[in-house]
């Protein structure tokens, strides 16, 4: 498969903003860019400002967000969370009730992997370089009655610790991240949010940007069910305790460099 360069092409970097009466594609240059300086009111407030997904891709993003939903049932929510794009493509290759990745659906996901997120308003490092990059589970500890894996080492180390300091009141809920399963989460999210890359990336990083893929992990309360991803963790006495520790940090503070929102859970390793 021919990997285009989509840092290079602004021809595939098309986007529409919600002024526009017919989506019409523009240029990068042409893109209000979205500064940290800029608050999150006058951001969400400015329909100007806020960067859509092209035409043509919003077709390609419902089918595939459909096929990625099947893949991770056909392989295992454990097994999902580390599965490869070439092993994702060959599942879908080989099991009728799938079907093949499409051109537009193919070119939809190379665009959102290489793209650079600035022009609307995320400005987060870039973790992994390619689409086919693999994760080994032999690098891998799958923490018991969570479906999630985590970095043997430092990482593993620190939840260990963790576990120790503040108590079996605290789970994992998020470990390794894959880029399929990076992808899932953004398309799934710009699907909530109606092709809104905006609005989608505050909430989730893009899937070549998620510190997910090298070590960082989300933790919450046992019992507070959704409650864990939103600011209400920063409630609990599990997070209290966590402040204290200090070999982990927060990687998503309040009004942080990346445009991401705040995010209490989510868990650095220093």
């Amino acid at each position: 498969m021919n990997r285009r360069n989509f840092l290079n092409q602004a021809k595939l970097l098309t986007i529409t903003t919600l002024s526009s009466s017919i989506a019409a594609p523009i240029l990068m240059a042409d893109v209000k860019i979205i500064t940290p300086n800029d608050s999150i009111g006058q951001t969400l407030n400015d329909e100007h400002s806020d960067i859509f997904l092209p035409g043509e891709y919003q077709k390609a993003l419902k089918s595939l967000r459909y096929k990625l939903k099947m893949v991770q049932r056909h392989v295992g929510y454990g097994n999902f969370n580390i599965l490869s794009f070439d092993d994702m493509l060959f599942i879908g290759r080989n099991y009728s009730k799938i079907g093949k990745f499409t051109k537009l659906e193919l070119e939809f996901i190379e665009s959102i992997f290489y793209y650079d997120p600035r022009v609307h308003g995320f400005y987060g490092d870039r973790i992994t370089y390619s689409l086919t990059d693999k994760i080994y589970k032999k690098a891998l500890y799958k923490v018991p009655r969570t479906g999630h894996y985590l970095y043997k080492g430092k990482t593993l180390e620190a939840y260990n610790h963790m576990k120790k300091d503040i108590g079996d009141s605290i789970i994992l809920t998020s470990g390794v991240r894959s880029v399929v399963k990076q992808l899932k989460l953004f398309v799934d999210k710009l699907y909530s949010k109606k092709a809104n890359l905006s609005l989608t990336s505050r909430s989730i990083a893009p899937p070549a940007f998620t510190y997910h893929a090298i070590g960082d992990f989300d933790i919450g309360k046992k019992g507070f069910g959704y409650a864990n991803f939103t600011s209400r963790f920063a409630l609990t006495d599990e997070f209290r305790e966590m402040k204290k520790l200090k070999y982990i940090d927060m990687r998503y503070t309040v009004n942080n460099k990346d445009g991401v929102r705040y995010e209490p859970w989510h868990i650095k390793i220093i």
